[in-house]
C-alpha cells in the first residue's frame, strides 16, 4: 500500500463530479448484540424478579423475622413450611449460577467471591433445615437471611453483567466495509458475484462510488480512492494503473478496473480483523479488583470459622461452637461486597452516558486514572478531518477575497471534499459569488468553469504544467508545512494560490495543556507526511509525533510504548486505528466515527470533542475512590463482625447475635449503595472536567 494522506500536488488535484462517497453505505452499521454478556444480563434480570417475589414470603412468614420486626404469625400448620419449601427453591434455582461458579472456582484454585456466596448460602441452607427439623438450635433458621443473600447477589450480578454487558460489533463492521457484490469481468461480459467468489487474478470494476471488493492491483483507468474507512486519513489518494488497491476503499470520482491479488483470510482487512480479535482477546483476561478482595475474605472467613469451631470445642461447649461456627460463615458473605463495584460502574457510566461518554469495557474505566500516556490519531480527532481554506495568496492586481470569490464560483458545481471546503469559506466570509457556466473537471488536473465572460481555472501542478504557468513563491513554504496547495487562473494567467489542510479543532489546544497541567505525555500518531504532522504537533505544543505511520503499524507503535513503561489510552475514529485501540490499555473512539472503532474500544466519547477525555479521566478518578471507599467499608465491616460474631468478646459477656449481625450487614450495604450514588453529583461537561483537572 502507498503511504497516505501525503501532501502531494498529485492527491491534490481534483475533479470529475460523479464521486458520490457515502460513507454510511460502507462503513457499515451491522450490531450482533450483546452476545454472551447480554444472555447473562437477561438471565441474572429474571432470576433476580422471580427469586424477589419467592423472598418476600420466605421473610414475612420467618419465625425468627417475626421474632425480630416484632409481630406474630398465625397459629396454622402451613406457616411453618413456608419458609423451607420457598427457601430450598430459592437456594436450588437462585443460588445455582453462585453455586457452579463456587465449583469452577474451586477446580481453578482460585477461591474468590463465588465460592464465598456458594458457601454461605450453603451453609445457611443446611442449618435452616436442621433448626426447622429441630435437629439443630432454633437460633439456626437462617430462612429469611439466605432468602435476603440471594436476591441482594442477584441484583448485584444483574448491575455488573448489565454494566459489562458490550457488543462484539468491531468484526462484523469490518466484514461490513465490503460491498455486497462484485461486478467480475468474465469471457461473456460483466458477472454480479459475491466478494466470497473472488479469486486472485480476476479482473472486477469498481464504479465510482463502489468500494473494492478485494485486494488488488488497478490495471485500467485512474481515481482518487477514499480510504479513509481504512487508513483513517481524510485526503483522498489517486491510484493510478499499477497502484495497489485495498478492500473496502472507495473509488470516489471514476471507474477503475482491478485486478485480485489477495482474498479472504489474506487482505489487509480481514489483517486488521486478526488484530483486532487478538487484541481484544488478550486485554479481558485482567483481574478485577472485587475478586481479588473476596479471595481474600474467603481465606478469612473460613480460617475464621475453623479457629471459631476449635476454640468453643475446647471449652466443651460443642452446641456453642455449631451456632458461633455457622454464624461466621454467614455474617461474613459479602453482601455489600458483592454490591461495592457493580453500583459504582453502573452509577457511574450513567452518569457518563448523560456526559456524552459511553463506558463499554469497566476495565477500561478503572485503568484510564494510571494512564501517562495519551495517543491522538490525528485525523478527525485532534483535527476536524476535511480540508479547510487556511489560506489565500493573492497576485499582483488582485485581493484575496477576489481569489476565493472566483475559485468558488468555478467550484460551486463539484462535489469534491476540496471544492466543498472553497466554496464554504467562501460563504463563511461573506463574498459574493458570481455564477458559472460551462463547469468542466478533469481528473488529478482540476475544475474549469467560465465566469462573466473569463474562463477560471483551479487545480494543482497538472494544470500549472498545462498552461505553462510557475507556481506562485508563497507554493514552497506551503508544501514544506504539508499543506494543499491549488492555484486559482483566470484566462490561463495565475491569478492567485489557495492553502488547504485539515483544520485543528479548537478544543484541541486545551485538551493538550489540561493533559500536560496533570503530568499526562501526548502523542499525535498520523499516516500523514512527517511536515503535516510536525505543523499540527507544533502548533498544539504535542510532546512526541509518529508520522507516516502505515495501518498495519498502528498498533506496532501502541506496543512500543508500552514497552517503554507507558501506560497508554489511544484516542481514534477509523478502521485503521481498531488494532491500536483494542492493544491500547485503554481504547478511546470518537464517536463520529466509524463502528468498528467504536466496536474496538472500551470508551467512545459520543462528540468529537477532545476534552471529553479529560472527561473519562475525571469519571476513573472519580470512580476509584468510590470502589476503593465501598471496598473498605464491606471489608471492614466483615474485617469487625466476623470476630464479634465468633464470640471474641464471650470473656467479658459479649457476644454479636445472629439477628443483630443479619441487621448490620444489611446497613452496611445500605451505607455502599448511599456511598455509591454520591457520584451522581459528578459533572462530566468536557469544560468543567478540564477545569477540575487542572485546578
Amino acid at each position: 500500500m502507498h503511504p497516505t494522506g501525503e501532501a502531494t500536488q498529485e492527491n491534490a488535484a481534483h475533479g470529475h463530479d460523479q464521486h458520490q462517497h457515502d460513507h454510511s453505505a460502507h462503513a457499515g452499521h451491522g450490531h450482533s448484540g450483546h452476545g454472551g454478556h447480554g444472555d447473562h444480563v437477561g438471565q441474572f434480570r429474571r432470576l433476580f424478579w422471580i427469586m424477589l417475589a419467592l423472598a418476600v414470603p420466605v421473610v414475612g412468614f420467618n419465625e425468627m423475622f417475626a421474632h425480630l420486626v416484632g409481630y406474630h404469625l398465625p397459629e396454622a400448620e402451613w406457616v411453618w413450611w413456608v419458609s423451607p419449601i420457598l427457601g430450598t427453591v430459592i437456594y436450588a434455582w437462585g443460588g445455582w449460577p453462585f453455586l457452579t461458579g463456587a465449583v469452577s472456582e474451586i477446580r481453578s484454585g482460585k477461591p474468590g467471591m463465588m465460592l464465598l456466596i456458594g458457601l454461605a448460602i450453603t451453609v445457611a441452607f443446611i442449618a435452616s433445615w436442621g433448626a426447622s427439623l429441630h435437629l439443630l438450635d432454633h437460633e439456626l433458621n437462617f430462612w429469611w437471611e439466605l432468602a435476603l443473600l440471594v436476591v441482594i447477589m442477584l441484583l448485584g450480578h444483574w448491575i455488573e453483567m448489565r454494566s459489562l454487558a458490550r457488543t462484539s460489533s468491531a468484526l462484523d463492521s469490518l466484514a461490513a466495509l465490503l460491498p455486497d457484490e462484485a461486478e467480475k469481468v468474465t469471457d461473456h461480459g460483466v458477472e454480479k458475484v459475491s466478494p466470497a467468489e473472488l479469486t486472485v487474478d480476476d479482473v472486477v470494476i469498481v464504479r465510482p462510488g463502489a468500494s473494492v471488493p478485494a485486494d488488488g492491483q488497478v490495471i485500467e483507468g485512474s481515481a482518487s480512492m477514499d480510504e479513509s474507512m481504512v487508513t483513517g486519513e481524510s485526503k483522498p489518494v489517486r491510484r493510478d494503473e499499477g497502484d495497489h488497491v485495498v478492500a473496502g476503499t472507495v473509488a470516489t470520482d471514476s471507474g477503475i478496473r482491478v485486478r485480485i491479488t489477495a482474498t479472504g483470510d489474506d487482505t489487509a482487512l480481514a489483517g486488521i480483523q486478526r488484530l483486532v480479535a487478538d487484541a481484544q482477546a488478550s486485554s479481558s483476561r485482567a483481574q478485577r479488583t472485587a475478586d481479588t478482595a473476596a479471595g481474600w475474605l474467603f481465606w478469612f472467613a473460613l480460617v475464621a470459622a475453623l479457629i471459631t469451631a476449635a476454640a468453643w470445642a475446647v471449652l466443651g461447649m460443642p452446641d456453642a461452637a455449631v451456632v458461633r461456627t455457622i454464624t461466621v460463615l454467614v455474617i461474613a458473605c459479602p453482601h455489600a461486597l458483592g454490591l461495592a463495584i457493580p453500583l459504582v460502574v453502573s452509577i457511574a457510566t450513567e452518569r457518563a452516558a448523560r456526559g456524552g461518554v459511553l463506558i463499554k469495557d469497566r476495565l477500561a474505566l478503572e485503568s484510564m486514572r494510571t494512564v501517562d500516556s495519551v495517543l491522538f490519531d490525528k485525523t478527525g480527532t485532534l483535527t476536524k478531518g476535511e480540508p479547510t481554506v487556511t489560506g489565500v495568496e493573492p497576485a499582483r492586481g488582485y485581493t484575496g477575497d477576489e481569489v476565493l470569490a472566483l475559485a468558488a464560483a468555478a467550484e460551486a458545481d463539484s462535489e469534491h471534499p476540496l471544492a466543498r471546503a472553497i466554496v464554504g469559506a467562501a460563504s463563511h466570509h461573506s463574498l459574493e459569488v458570481p455564477a458559472a457556466k460551462d463547469f468542466s473537471s478533469s481528473p488529478a488536473v482540476g475544475v474549469r468553469a467560465t465566469v462573466k465572460g473569463t474562463v477560471i481555472q483551479v487545480g494543482g501542478p497538472y494544470m500549472l504544467s498545462e498552461q505553462h504557468q510557475d507556481e506562485l513563491p508563497i507554493a514552497e513554504q506551503w508544501r514544506n508545512e504539508g499543506a494543499i496547495i491549488l492555484h486559482v487562473l483566470v484566462d490561463g494567467e495565475v491569478v492567485g494560490a489557495l492553502r488547504l489542510a485539515d483544520e485543528i479543532r479548537p478544543e484541541s489546544h486545551a485538551t493538550v495543556e489540561a493533559l500536560h497541567a496533570v503530568g499526562v505525555q501526548v502523542v499525535m500518531i498520523t499516516g500523514d507526511a512527517q511536515a503535516v504532522a510536525d505543523t499540527v504537533a507544533a502548533e498544539l505544543g504535542i510532546d512526541r509525533v509518529f508520522a507516516g505511520v502505515r495501518p498495519e503499524d498502528k498498533a506496532a507503535k501502541v506496543k512500543e510504548l508500552q514497552k517503554e513503561g507507558q501506560k497508554v489510552a489511544m484516542v481514534g475514529d477509523g478502521v485503521n486505528d481498531a488494532p491500536a485501540l483494542a492493544q491500547a490499555d485503554v481504547g478511546i473512539a470518537i464517536g463520529a466515527g466509524t463502528d468498528v472503532a467504536i466496536g474496538s474500544a472500551g470508551v467512545i466519547l459520543a462528540s468529537s470533542d477532545p476534552r471529553s477525555v479529560l472527561s473519562v479521566i475525571d469519571l476513573s478518578r472519580s470512580s476509584y475512590r468510590k470502589m476503593k471507599q465501598n471496598l473498605w467499608w464491606a471489608a471492614g465491616y466483615n474485617l469487625i463482625s466476623v470476630p464479634l460474631a465468633a464470640g471474641i468478646l464471650a470473656p467479658i459477656g459479649f457476644v454479636l447475635p445472629m439477628s443483630i449481625g443479619a441487621i448490620l450487614m444489611s446497613a452496611s450495604t445500605v451505607v455502599v449503595a448511599l456511598n455509591a450514588q454520591l457520584l451522581r453529583r459528578l459533572d462530566l461537561r468536557p469544560e468543567v472536567s478540564t477545569r477540575n483537572l487542572t485546578t
